[in-house]
């Protein structure tokens, strides 16, 4: 566990070295103003575009449209490097440099009658002679068939070509290696929910680390997958899915681990808000992003803070993560501190998972020490004087009225002592033996206590192993707490069924005047309890209550 720790410190601390790496810009841009029709002319830098509207261009159809963006290069590029310009434009255009055409990207103006071409991120590479240091005019003619509410440059970076085409991929192929740390992650927890499915929260945790898996493999891929305008939204659409499951899955972990008042209205409230987000206009992705984001940091931090305040272990050490979260969000970009932040709270989330999975530890090592000493209990119990004597005085007894019954009761008590002795080494024995022990027991019994003692079982499957001696157990209390029938009899029926999710025995016993008040829980119960753990840890449910025709043990083993 220690070393998966290091393993997510290690990819965290690469983010902040891409962010350390970030190089000052070598252009300014300026307001962007745009024409709705379609003239060559419009490309050339002295063209007089007062006229021109500011904004974004309102269209209801895939017409030709201009875009004239002043830029201003700030140095001269460094021989024989070119400067290249990035961009992220909705539609399909045509990219002019000082009147120059520099590259296109679909068919503006054909869309209707063509197929899809081009991708919405785009590099183009400017001619030397075209990028000296001054005052340039960057134009696009473009149309927009499919999204018509989605025009303008969205995004616009100028650098020198080479680095615009590695600089990405180097961010990327950081960013694939920080998923596919977390996909390795989540298999890892899948697999740990798989062996023990009654622990929701390691399925939490496990789903949360695939799901950044797969928001950063979404947001991440746009180099190596082509990406047409029109599947753009598609796309966006998908990320603010993950996004959502994000933010439910972390506070809902957290609240399974810190629990709160009236939690599960809180969380039913908390995920209308995020629906409710989720649900606001089509084309806010932003807006989505970034308040799903904080409305989880927000929820977090509530029901973390409640969690310190009171004393809950492991609560500091997340707060200070989904602090620390928090700076990273407002002193760098959203993109690169989202997956940071991220990063810190799963860290937070998989302290906790390592806290439990070591209290678990320690309990199933308690309870072997724990099953040990029943267990010499018990065996003290079968062999100390109060039953001896009791047993050797029913002997002697028989011995002098029937010297044949006698007989059988000594070949019953050594085969009850001979039993104890093969089992008591073993955690499961098969279920057969254990019934074997009890029908031994019970002809000891009918010797001692002169009470008919009736066995039945239903269902058995002779193949099933169960943890020596609780059966037995079950069937001494009920002997000592049970007082027989009118008709002196004492009955005992263990049943047996099973389905896909557990295995379950349930043992009833049929006797007059039982208790119907739940007796204090004796070094018997305990025993049954602390071999059941010691052989299913927490897959187990232990029952046992007063019934009409005398009492009912149910034991549940899940798979």
């Amino acid at each position: 566990m220690n070393f998966r720790l290091r393993q997510l410190f290690h990819y965290i601390s690469l983010i902040f070295l891409m962010i350390s790496c970030a190089k000052a810009p070598v252009f300014k841009k300026y307001e962007t103003v745009y024409k709705i029709g379609d003239q060559q002319t419009w490309a050339s830098k002295d063209w007089d575009d007062k006229d021109w509207k500011k904004g974004d261009p309102i269209l209801d159809d895939g017409r030709v449209f201009w875009l004239r963006t002043p830029i201003d290069i700030l140095q001269d590029p460094e021989r024989p490097n070119p400067y290249g310009i990035r961009l992220e434009i909705y539609g399909e255009y045509e990219v002019f440099w000082d009147g120059i055409l520099i590259g296109k990207n679909g068919n503006p103006g054909l869309e209707a009658t063509r197929a899809p071409e081009g991708k919405i991120w785009a590099t183009f590479i400017i001619p030397e002679h075209q990028a000296r240091k001054g005052e340039h005019l960057l134009a696009i003619r473009g149309s927009l068939y499919y999204f018509p509410d989605h025009t303008g440059i969205w995004s616009l970076n100028l650098d020198y070509y080479d680095n615009l085409l590695t600089d990405s991929l180097i961010q990327n192929s950081y960013m694939h290696v920080f998923a596919g740390a977390f996909l390795i992650i989540s298999l890892y927890f899948l697999f740990l929910f798989l062996n023990n499915k009654k622990e929701y929260p390691t399925l939490i945790f496990s789903i949360c680390c695939f799901l950044i898996f797969a928001l950063a493999l979404t947001v991440f891929s746009t180099d190596y997958i082509p990406i047409h305008y029109s599947v753009h939204v598609i796309r966006l659409q998908i990320i603010s899915s993950f996004l959502l499951g994000i933010s439910f899955l972390i506070p809902l972990y957290f609240s399974m681990q810190f629990p709160y008042p009236r939690q599960r209205l809180l969380l039913i409230l908390y995920a209308a808000v995020l629906v409710f987000i989720f649900l606001f206009r089509h084309d806010a992705f932003d807006f989505k992003a970034v308040g799903m984001v904080l409305s989880m940091w927000c929820f977090s931090f509530c029901v973390v803070t409640y969690g310190a305040y009171n004393h809950i272990k492991g609560a500091r050490l997340v707060l200070a993560t989904l602090l620390l979260s928090m700076i990273i969000f407002l002193t760098f970009g959203f993109v690169i501190s989202l997956y940071a932040g991220l990063g810190l709270i799963l860290l937070g989330m998989l302290y906790l998972v390592a806290l439990r999975i070591k209290d678990q530890r320690l309990a199933y090592e308690n309870s072997l020490v724990q099953s040990t000493r029943l267990q010499l209990e018990l065996l003290k119990k079968n062999i100390q004087p109060h039953f001896l004597m009791n047993t050797l005085t029913s002997l002697i007894d028989w011995v002098e009225e029937s010297p044949k019954k006698g007989v059988l009761f000594i070949e019953a008590l050594a085969k009850e002592f001979d039993l104890v002795n093969q089992m008591e080494n073993h955690t499961l024995i098969p279920v057969n033996q254990e019934i074997e022990l009890c029908k031994t027991h019970l002809e000891i019994m009918e010797y001692r206590k002169e009470i008919n003692y009736v066995w039945e079982d239903e269902g058995i499957d002779s193949s099933e192993k169960i943890p020596p001696g609780i059966l037995h157990t079950l069937l001494e209390n009920g002997i000592t707490h049970s007082l027989p029938q009118d008709d002196n009899i004492i009955m005992f029926k263990l049943c047996y069924d099973a389905n896909n999710e557990f295995r379950r025995y349930t043992f009833l016993t049929f006797a007059k005047e039982n208790s119907k008040k739940e007796p204090i829980e004796g070094t018997g119960i305990k025993y049954v309890k602390a071999r059941l753990e010691e052989s299913y840890q927490s897959k187990w449910s232990f029952t046992s209550e007063a019934t009409d025709s005398g009492w009912k043990n149910e034991i549940i083993i899940y798979y």
